[in-house]
This record gives C-alpha cells, structure tokens and sequence, in this order.
C-alpha cells in the first residue's frame, strides 16, 4: 500500500482481519467529509448520508480483498463517487421510463384508436392461453393470474414439482409460438418478458 501513513496501515490491517474498532476508526474519521463530498454531486443530503453508509458496508464486508492503492481516504472518496455517478444514472433512466410511461397512459386516454388496439391485444392473447393443452392451461393459470408458486400448484393439483415445471415449459414454448406474429409489438415484447 503506497503513500498509506504506518498508523493506518496498521489499523487496516487489523480491520482486515476483522477487528470492528480498527472499522470504526476510518468511520469516524471520514464520514462527514464523503457526506460532503457526495452531496455535491447529489444535492440531497440524506441520499449523500445513504450512499456513504452503502461504501462503508461494502468496505468492511470486502476488507478482506481490498487493496488500497494510495490511501484510505482517497479509496473511499473514489468508491463514493463512484456509488453516486451510477445512483445519478439510474435515477436519469428511472425518471425517463416513468415519464415515457406517463405520456402513453395519457395518450391512451386521449386516442380511442390505442384503447382499441389494447383491447385487441388482450383479447389475442387469452385466445393463446385458452388455445393451450387443459392441464398446461390450468397450471399456467394457477401460475400467473393466481400467482401460486411450483409447489403449491403441484399441492393443489396433486403432481410432483417437476411435472408442474414441464407443464410450465410447455406452455410458455406453445405461447410464443402462438403470439410469435406479434412480436413486433410492444405490449405482447413486455407480456412474453413477464411470462419468461
């Protein structure tokens, strides 16, 4: 460890080998400064106080396998901007699926033309699932519109877990097939997604 002071060699060493004072010690030492640091990206304060709490977890669950290249501090800085940049990015995604979402429940409202074509969608695919064996049928039922798990449905039903899964596969495969023409469709690309 370059550029790492003896006193916290010394005590990195101990917490690598799990001493929980020698954790504290880097805690205490450094938790309000990566506060601050990370709520300049942030400009949440309580999100800033999140996202330190998740480097310091993760700092001491892989204390064993770290390896500090310049000094703790710098270590943890770097792990914190790090948390904060993929934390900004996912909010950027998040908030663009849920403004997306937002326009096409608007847009359905407004245009009969899109209400037509969901209600279209739906009716297809109950025609596939009612176009499935009887026992693939009521397992995929029991499964997705009841939300049973394997084993409860082989309770239910009186089959092993196995036979469910079979009868599962079989029914997810005959799907597709049958919506396979519509793939190009948004709604039944999500539905297949849901089922798989």
């Amino acid at each position: 460890m370059k550029n790492i002071n003896d006193e916290e060699r010394f005590i990195f060493k101990r917490m690598a080998e799990g001493d929980k004072e020698a954790f504290r010690f880097f805690f205490e030492k450094y938790y309000i400064d990566l506060c601050n640091f990370v709520n300049i990206y942030l400009n949440d304060p309580a999100m800033a106080e999140d996202i330190v709490q998740d480097v310091y977890v993760y700092f001491w669950n892989k204390k064993e396998n770290i390896y500090i290249e310049t000094s703790i501090k710098s270590y943890l800085l770097k792990a914190s901007k790090n948390k904060s940049l993929n934390y900004l990015r996912n909010e950027k995604v998040r908030s663009g699926i849920q403004d997306r979402l937002a326009k096409e429940s608007e847009t359905s409202y407004e245009i009969p033309e899109v209400q037509e074509d969901n209600h279209r969608l739906q009716k297809i695919i109950r025609e596939a699932v009612e176009s499935l064996p009887e026992k693939c049928r009521e397992i995929f039922i029991l499964s997705k519109e009841k939300n049973l798990t394997y084993k409860e449905i082989a309770e239910e039903l009186g089959l092993s877990v196995k036979t469910v899964e079979n009868q599962m596969g079989n029914a997810l495969k005959k799907l597709r097939e049958f919506l396979k023409p519509y793939y190009d469709d948004l709604f039944i690309l999500f539905l297949i997604a849901f089922f798989c």
